[in-house]
């Protein structure tokens, strides 16, 4: 049965959409519809941002404690409710059931209690000299999410705004927007107040650029695209308004002469293909010495055989369908592009997997004698698509990682932690990975160069949305 939602949540309420118009959510693994959700418009994106104007006063001079409560509380909703958005956002998304619980509704859900914790033990003044230092509430934030992490990259904006004591008016993708309208359900049944939390769903070029266009909006939080983010940027810059963006990746992965390939290797190919590459922070570029090029390409190929794509709701793979009939084109263009330039693939293609012709899949794909100057290494691909680049001294590795745009996240693989953190240094990201590290939500995350600007999760995710004045004793 189709997800039928037509309203918008403003003002503590839900407000039936004013247009008929409509946008079509598909199931990734199937192509058939899914959902249907309101397109919205720049009134009612107007509307929301005078909502959490409104509200504002109010929700900043409510106590620490109580806005962390609110937060705890949503968490728990949000733990009650796993299966149900989990299960939401396989279908949207495409990642494995068994794979999205875990990831897609418990980062989430953790960060929301993180963020409890937060609002409740933060030092709000400190004194210097002859000075208060007062942390406040930014004001009214402009939160716009992807959909390849989509309730993940909700809660680092809206659970970090709400302790900080700032409102928001967020616009979820409307590629993958039914987890949104879970997470309202939720903070409606909390009992927020009026006016704190807003959701308008729509185009970006419509309801995304009034939000960040209002001159009630004092701050942009958005993901995605960094084509899009520049886009965010020119229209805050009109009125100076702060702006937080977290964008696109092209990590490198360099695994060292010393490391041992028969674990670097697999766990290399896990984060490359988690969420079927649909990761900003992916390691798409495994550098490897040249005198272990063939070593690391066989075992690269037998890792990938345990990536075999299959339906994400009953499917016992690591890897489901890309989200979108576009997704899944783009995808085979960069790959079509990969061999026009030069490079050899040694797993994969542009052809459809076996027996999932229905759905929005492609094989994962590994290709080897990749020049760092081809597009599909230069380009975010976002797709279960590896470039295997070889080189020939530790410098030249370190040289081909920062040889980007961008500047996300990156990986180093060494005999000794001691060597890669040595390594790691000289990596111009926000964050790198030594020896397989996992990722940690407490740790902020955020990007050099074009990746982006500020950080989120953890403290200083959280102090994204806070301004400091200082007030001077006589």
């Amino acid at each position: 049965m189709t997800i039928v939602r037509d309203s918008f949540y403003i003002n503590g309420e839900w407000v039936k959409a004013s247009s008929k118009d409509t946008l079509e959510v598909t199931s990734s693994g199937t192509g058939e519809l899914y959902a249907t959700i309101p397109s919205g418009t720049v009134e009612e994106a107007n509307e929301a941002v005078e909502a959490a104007a409104a509200a504002f006063t109010s929700w900043s001079n409510v106590s620490p404690k109580e806005r962390g409560e609110f937060l705890q509380r949503i968490s728990e909703k949000l733990a009650e409710r796993a299966d149900e958005i989990a299960l939401n956002i396989s279908n949207e998304v495409g990642m494995p059931l068994m794979l999205a619980k875990g990831i897609q509704v418990g980062i989430p859900t953790a960060t929301f209690a993180d963020n409890a914790q937060r609002a409740m033990e933060f030092t709000w003044e400190e004194e210097v000299g002859n000075s208060s230092l007062v942390r406040e509430p930014v004001g009214v934030v402009a939160a716009i999410t992807p959909w390849n992490y989509p309730l993940h990259q909700i809660a680092n904006k809206v659970a970090a705004s709400l302790a900080a004591g700032c409102t928001v008016v967020l616009k979820p993708s409307e590629v993958a927007p039914i987890n949104a309208f879970l997470l309202a359900d939720i903070i409606h049944e909390v009992g927020l107040p009026k006016g704190v939390f807003n959701m308008v769903t729509g185009l970006g070029p419509v309801v995304g650029e009034a939000i960040v266009a209002h001159p009630k909006t004092d701050m942009v939080s958005f993901t995605g695209s960094t084509r899009a983010g520049k886009r965010v940027m020119e229209i805050a810059s009109q009125m100076v308004k702060r702006v937080s963006l977290e964008l696109g990746g092209k990590s490198a992965n360099i695994i060292l002469e010393g490391a041992d390939l028969t674990k670097a290797v697999p766990d290399g190919i896990f984060k490359c293909y988690l969420n079927s590459g649909q990761t900003c922070s992916a390691l798409t570029r495994m550098l490897v010495p040249r005198s272990k090029l063939s070593e690391v390409e066989d075992l690269a190929v037998a890792a990938a055989a345990g990536f075999q794509p299959a339906d994400p709701i009953t499917g016992t793979s690591f890897i489901g369908p890309l989200v979108s009939a576009a997704q899944q084109q783009r995808v085979k263009d960069y790959i079509k592009k990969g061999v026009d330039e030069g490079a050899r693939i040694i797993l994969g293609g542009t052809d459809a997997p076996e027996g999932l012709e229905k759905g929005h899949y492609v094989q994962p794909t590994i290709f080897t004698d990749v020049k760092n100057s081809m597009t599909i290494a230069q380009e975010e691909i976002f797709g279960p698509v590896l470039s295997i680049i070889p080189y020939d001294t530790e410098e030249e590795a370190v040289a081909i990682a920062n040889d980007s745009l961008y500047g996300l996240a990156g990986g180093v693989w060494a005999e000794s932690d001691e060597k890669a953190f040595e390594v790691a240094r000289k990596i111009r990201t926000g964050q790198v990975e030594i020896n397989g590290g996992a990722f940690n939500i407490f740790a902020p995350f955020g990007g050099y160069k074009q990746s982006g600007i500020g950080r989120e999760l953890g403290k200083y995710g959280f102090e994204e949305f806070l301004e400091v004045k200082a007030v001077q004793h006589g």
